[in-house]
């Protein structure tokens, strides 16, 4: 049966989930990752950024899960959420990263690319304290172990749930919380540590 013009209009209007884009992925329709690099492209930009402080590394990460999703396709299951599938990659690229740069020295990213803040402020003086309170808080993040950053990036910037946090850390939600709790007071403590050690 041939569609009509309003039907293929519609079907093509409709939005393909990213998990219907990753099976067709899987299936060899190699084409449609270019769908999901569109979608995926900044979220893994910002979340490396987050835990690296690196720019330039973060972008060269960003193609490193493109091309491990394209090499393990066949892994991706028809259960879950891609989000928390593809960000299971993106942390074993982190890792690997931060194992082969264990000497060097981690660059802090600029303060907009911890959190974007829409400049309302009729002062100067407000727009410097806002942008030296971003960037404290960027390197009270950068003071962090890995898995608080990993955890609070996740949840904080890229809305995942604990549940799905707790499959991607192999634990249950209430240790998700816990863990939560435990990096947000770590955060807390650096982020007021930092500003005290500003004034004094």
């Amino acid at each position: 049966m041939v569609k009509s013009a309003e039907e293929t209009v519609a079907v093509d209007s409709v939005e393909t989930s990213d998990h219907d884009l990753m099976l067709a992925v899987r299936a060899g329709e190699i084409a449609r990752l270019g769908d999901l690099f569109e979608r995926y492209h900044r979220p893994l930009y910002g979340f490396f950024v987050r835990l690296t402080g690196q720019r330039t590394a973060s972008e060269d990460l960003v193609q490193l899960v493109f091309y491990r999703i394209l090499k393990y396709r066949h892994t991706y299951r028809d259960e879950g959420k891609f989000s928390a599938w593809i960000y299971h990659l993106a942390r074993k690229v982190a890792a690997d990263h931060f194992r082969k740069n264990a000497h060097a020295p981690a660059i802090l990213a600029e303060p907009d690319e911890l959190h974007e803040v829409p400049d309302h402020a009729p002062h100067a003086a407000e727009q410097a304290a806002k942008a030296d309170d971003l960037a404290l808080m960027q390197r009270a993040l950068g003071a962090l172990p890995l898995e608080q950053r990993e955890l609070l990036t996740l949840h904080r910037f890229h809305n995942l749930h604990h549940e799905e946090l707790a499959r991607l850390f192999d634990c249950s939600v209430g240790a998700v919380k816990v863990r939560m709790h435990r990096a947000l007071g770590a955060l807390r403590e650096h982020y007021f540590k930092l500003r005290q050690e500003r004034v004094a």
